[in-house]
Parts: structure tokens; C-alpha cells; sequence
């Protein structure tokens, strides 16, 4: 029987925006979600070295722009893409192919609450990935106005108790002693250590602020799989300067793919 062709249309009608300079050019939807700040900083989070050593996950990954910067900004990096939504897919799918980094990065299509099939069928195991990343949706269900984009909803909404089963399935997938680290809205971070608590240890969380002294807008956590290590919080990264310019350390991330400096990075 032959086997029907996937939609192209999502492809056909996607923007091209430009990432790490110019480096990746990424297909994403024009009026649902889109991939930026947030995803090339969790993507920095990283250095080459660690990225080298091992397979990297990109949970929930949308179009692909955490696992793609990963991979364009370390080159020896080993990426898996895991996408629920079909659509997303195809675009993490046709970026990949684009940026000509199908040897090293490949996408599967799962729902990470009913992953197991899916994962099987791709010759997945769990705790085979020394760095798990993640940039879950920021909003609760029912706490704020639905987008009318069915994927911008998806990838912006997520249920009250959601948290717990990205935890729960970074925590499956990362090797013992494996590094997790998850991007999300500063008022967030109760709930995140929340849900890290008995699964990851040596806590690390990185405020970030739009500039100095205002509140922070973002945090990175990270933490290390059966880690018994006390939680620390790193230096405020800051992204702009009093001209409203990227800060030279974070211009050279976003357009020139560098990792954060080590004072924040992983």
C-alpha cells in the first residue's frame, strides 16, 4: 500500500527567520507560535565540549530552534527533536533538511505523556541522554486568553499539573548524572523546584532580566539526575544595555553562536 505524503502546506506558507546570525535559517508558522530569545538562550546554555560528549534532547521542541541552534553552534552535537504536535513536526522535519543537519539531528513525532510507543518504534531508550532541554508552554490553562491559533494555544498553554510530567519524562530520558535544564517565566520558578525536587539535584538557577534593575522576565534551571548537591543561584544575566542594545556577551550569542559565558552556563 502506498504511503500518503505528508501536508506541505504548513511549510509553504511558513516565515524564513534567521537565527545565530545567519547561520540557521528556520521555517515556523507566521501566526502561531514562534521561536526566539528564549529558545537560543536555553540553547547557550550548553557548551560545545559537554554537547560532544553525548546525545542532546530537545523536549517539546516546536519548529526545532533550541535543538538546531545546539547542533549549528556545537559540531560535533548529537540532537533528537521530540514534537507533539504534527504540524511542528513537519517544520522541525523541513529545518532540519534545510540547514543540512540531518546527520546529526533527527525528530519524533510523541506526546511526552504517552511517549513510550513512539519512542520505542524510533529505537529510543530512556536514560540515554547526558543533556535533556526544555521550553515548556508558560501559561495554565483556563489563567489566560486562549490564542486563536490552534498551535500558538498548544505550544503558549499547558495544564495546571503539566510541569510535573515534563519533569517526569526529562528525568526518564537523562542518564544518571545527566544534566537537565528547562527556560521558563520567572514566576514559574516555585513550581519548577517543585517538580525537580527528588529527581535532580545540584540546582542551578540563572535569572535573567530584560535590564539591570528591573524584575527578571525569564529563569534557566538546571540540575543533575540523582545529585544529592545543594541548590545555587547564579549572577543575573542581563540582556540589554541603558541603549536598549544586546550587551556585547549576549550579542555575541545570538549572532554569533556563542555559549553564555561560564559564570551562567552550564
Amino acid at each position: 500500500m502506498k504511503v500518503s505524503e505528508p501536508d506541505l502546506s504548513i511549510i509553504e506558507t511558513a516565515s524564513e527567520d534567521l537565527f545565530l546570525g545567519d547561520a540557521l535559517m528556520v521555517r515556523q508558522p507566521r501566526n502561531g507560535y514562534r521561536a526566539g530569545t528564549d529558545a537560543v538562550l536555553l540553547a547557550a546554555w550548553i557548551d560545545p565540549e559537554t554537547a560532544g560528549k553525548g546525545p542532546v534532547l530537545d523536549v517539546g521542541s516546536g519548529v526545532g530552534v533550541v535543538g538546531l541552534c545546539v547542533a549549528a553552534r556545537c559540531p560535533n552535537a548529537r540532537v533528537l527533536l521530540v514534537e507533539r504536535e504534527p504540524d511542528l513536526a513537519v517544520l522541525a522535519r523541513h529545518n532540519v533538511e534545510r540547514n543540512g543537519l540531518e546527520m546529526r539531528v533527527s525528530v519524533v513525532e510523541a506526546d511526552i505523556a504517552r511517549s513510550s510507543d513512539a519512542l520505542f518504534r524510533s529505537g529510543i531508550a530512556s536514560e540515554t541522554f547526558p543533556i535533556v532541554l526544555a521550553n515548556p508552554p508558560y501559561h495554565e490553562e483556563g489563567r489566560s486568553t486562549a490564542a486563536p491559533s490552534p498551535l500558538k494555544a498548544a505550544a503558549h498553554q499547558m495544564a495546571p499539573d503539566a510541569l510535573d510530567t515534563w519533569a517526569r519524562f526529562m528525568n526518564r530520558m537523562a542518564l544518571p548524572g545527566g544534566r537537565v535544564a528547562m527556560i521558563h517565566k520567572a514566576e514559574a520558578l516555585p513550581q519548577i523546584l517543585s517538580v525537580f525536587e527528588g529527581r535532580f539535584g545540584g540546582i542551578n538557577v540563572l535569572p535573567i532580566y530584560a535590564r539591570a534593575g528591573a524584575p527578571a522576565i525569564r529563569v534557566i534551571v538546571s540540575g543533575i539526575k540523582g545529585s544529592r548537591a545543594p541548590m545555587s543561584i547564579k549572577p543575573a544575566l542581563i540582556l540589554h544595555g541603558p541603549e536598549q542594545a544586546f550587551l556585547p556577551e549576549i550579542e555575541a550569542v545570538f549572532r554569533h553562536g556563542a555559549a553564555l559565558p561560564a559564570r551562567f552556563g552550564g
